[in-house]
């Protein structure tokens, strides 16, 4: 295992001895996983949980999620015993649909802005590594995912953004939750591949891209994996 992990030498790695590698090798860095409780999500979390029990699960309260993802949230948090961290935006649903109407309806960019993104940036500031649970074959805007990515957030902070599960499958990720009994999401028994807020989630018109049930298809993406730019 090298002293140091070049972000070339990173793509080589399975997703277990990276996590491991990474953790090693930054050990007194904050660390923090942001996590929806997609499978995806869960596989990291449960390899995350080996060495950090207490890894802060940074989860995105947008108060538009499924009842059955809040119903799992909580199941998982209790069980798991997990150090969840649920970030708010500033404003509750009822004061933003007050003051800007319906905005997943008519502009779920600034939405996503105000209810993922901005939230998301705040609560990054602590930390100097940041997990996720991104795979290239979620959608077309995730192709050039690295493994690992230094990220600089618009404070000018510089983190470490790695996605262990970078190269990997939907079959490969129900492999691994199958073989290792993860629960997940109901939402997934009924058909869906892509799970976010529930007025901007439906069953994915395109099986090769799982994100196409999301905002109707007018968007691939809320925003909180392309508001950082990458500093390499």
């Amino acid at each position: 295992m090298p002293d140091t992990l070049s972000l070339e030498a990173a793509e080589g790695y399975s997703a277990e001895v990276l996590l491991t590698t990474i953790l090693q090798q930054h050990a007194n860095s904050p660390v923090c996983l942001t996590c929806s409780f997609q499978a995806e999500d869960m596989i990291v979390l449960a390899l995350l949980k080996k060495h950090l029990p207490d890894v802060p699960v940074l989860f995105l309260e947008t108060g538009y999620h499924f009842s059955d993802t809040y119903r799992f949230r909580d199941q998982i948090a209790a069980e798991w015993k997990l150090n969840l961290v649920n970030v708010v935006p500033k404003k509750t649903v009822e004061q933003q649909e007050s003051e800007f109407g319906i905005l997943y309806r008519g502009d779920p960019a600034k939405c996503c802005q105000l209810r993922k993104v901005e939230p998301l940036v705040e609560s990054l500031e602590p930390f100097e590594i940041w997990f996720t649970g991104l795979r290239r074959e979620q959608s077309p805007t995730r192709k050039n995912l690295k493994k690992v990515e230094q990220h600089r957030l618009p404070s000018g902070k510089t983190l470490l953004k790695v996605s262990p599960l970078a190269d990997w499958t939907w079959a490969q990720v129900w492999e691994y939750t199958g073989k290792h009994g993860l629960s997940y999401l109901p939402q997934y028994d009924h058909g869906y591949l892509s799970i976010g807020c529930e007025p901007c989630t439906a069953i994915s018109v395109d099986p090769a891209n799982p994100r196409s049930g999301r905002w109707s298809g007018k968007k691939l993406e809320c925003g909180i994996h392309t508001f950082s730019e990458r500093a390499e």
